[in-house]
């Protein structure tokens, strides 16, 4: 029997941050793993800090009754209220467990929002360039995609998220820091975008969900602040995972977090905790929550990329590739430089710009991901989660590459 079509289209699509990993995969195997330069995949290479390893060895060893047995599928009770605590400080409110529900990392997070929310049919506006799983997670749900260009900064671009809301606008989609800009939205965006959803919900009688997907909120630089959207907008949602902050994205445990205002959050509550039990997660992960409920202030060391994010930038500069300055996450969004040098490769309708440089890299034994993957050709992604050792050995292999470009 075949497999469903739209799971057969999805995989001939593919992602193109999974295909650069394999391939990079089998480049080391060829060459050996010194010899390539893989800046394809966002997997944290920074180890958890010592307080989870402490952490984990002494909750793992206490054998207390019931564990690692089922809980409310929300989750415990008093990791509902660390989580609670932390979300209040980050977001400038007051609430408490009952606006939380733990989720499978911030995949599963959006997963059971979207669940929740949407009818079929319904519309999701999301920003681009955007996180290519975005479409997926909202069509497992009957939802619709409607994509919308980013400004020219990569700030979002609020008139043009205003001009595409409809009736059947279920909700907008952010993501802050941004994969795979590094774009910070500043409050003064998000207070626009508030506005811009409460006229529309007077105009209509629909106030859209603003969801903001956090995985990366406390990997920033130079002491920028992520922007908070619960005190911003009546009804947000703020979906996280301790995946980035604390180096556990193979853990998959984070939260969701209800804004204080949210007109029917208590049955918004028990709607994520259902679409929990039904979409097959149950509950997140017990040792998981139990952990990080006693980690809500730690975190990687953020100024290892910091110093990471400063050396790919000589390397750039160096081998004249402009890029994105990042304000936060570990993503440099690079600009596909004009050919200059040697031989032109040829041009090619058929196949984007950013495809043909990415490809033109990785017979340098570099690899990037394409702009392509995230809805923004002419751009290509490079991820710096990797030993800065790597990223300054690259440097003549760039050199090289812009060389014969």
């Amino acid at each position: 029997m075949p497999i469903a079509d739209a799971i057969k289209k999805a995989q001939e699509s593919g992602s193109w941050i999974r295909k650069m990993f394999e391939e990079g995969a089998a480049l080391k195997k060829q060459y050996g793993a010194d010899k390539v330069f893989d800046f394809s995949i966002g997997n944290p290479d920074i180890e958890p800090p010592p307080a989870f390893h402490t952490t984990l060895v002494e909750l793992a060893t206490e054998d207390a009754p019931g564990s690692h047995g089922y809980m409310p599928n929300p989750g415990f009770t008093e990791v509902r209220e660390a989580m609670a605590r932390k979300a209040s400080q980050d977001h400038h409110v007051q609430i408490d467990g009952s606006h939380v529900v733990m989720c499978v990392g911030a995949a599963g997070g959006l997963n059971v929002v979207l669940k929740a929310i949407l009818n079929p049919g319904d519309e999701v506006v999301v920003s681009k360039p955007y996180f290519v799983e975005y479409g997926s997670y909202i069509s497992n749900h009957g939802g619709r995609m409607v994509l919308v260009p980013a400004r020219a900064d990569f700030d979002l671009d609020v008139n043009a998220i205003a001009a595409v809301l409809t009736e059947k606008t279920a909700a907008v989609l952010i993501n802050s820091p941004h994969n795979p800009t590094g774009r910070i939205y500043p409050a003064s965006t998000i207070h626009a975008l508030a506005e811009a959803l409460r006229l529309h919900g007077k105009k209509t009688g629909r106030y859209p969900y603003l969801i903001a997907d956090e995985p990366y909120r406390e990997i920033v630089y130079e002491n920028l602040e992520v922007a908070p959207v619960l005190s911003a907008y009546e009804e947000s949602i703020v979906v996280t995972s301790f995946s980035k902050t604390l180096s556990l994205p193979g853990e998959r445990i984070g939260y969701i977090a209800l804004g204080p205002n949210l007109a029917n959050k208590q049955e918004m509550a028990g709607a994520l905790a259902y679409a929990t039990r039904v979409l097959g997660f149950v509950n997140a992960p017990a040792l998981m929550q139990r952990i990080v409920a006693q980690l809500t202030t730690a975190q990687v060391d953020v100024s290892v990329y910091a110093r990471r994010r400063d050396a790919f930038k000589q390397v750039l500069d160096a081998a004249g590739i402009p890029y994105i300055e990042p304000e936060g996450a570990f993503y440099l969004f690079c600009q596909v430089p004009a050919r200059r040098h040697g031989p032109a490769v040829a041009a090619d309708s058929a196949t984007p710009i950013d495809v043909q440089f990415v490809n033109h890299l990785k017979d340098h034994l570099i690899l990037a991901v394409p702009g392509t993957g995230f809805g923004a050709s002419g751009y290509f992604r490079l991820a710096y989660c990797v030993d800065e050792s790597i990223i300054r050995n690259s440097a003549g292999a760039f050199k090289k590459a812009m060389e014969r470009w």
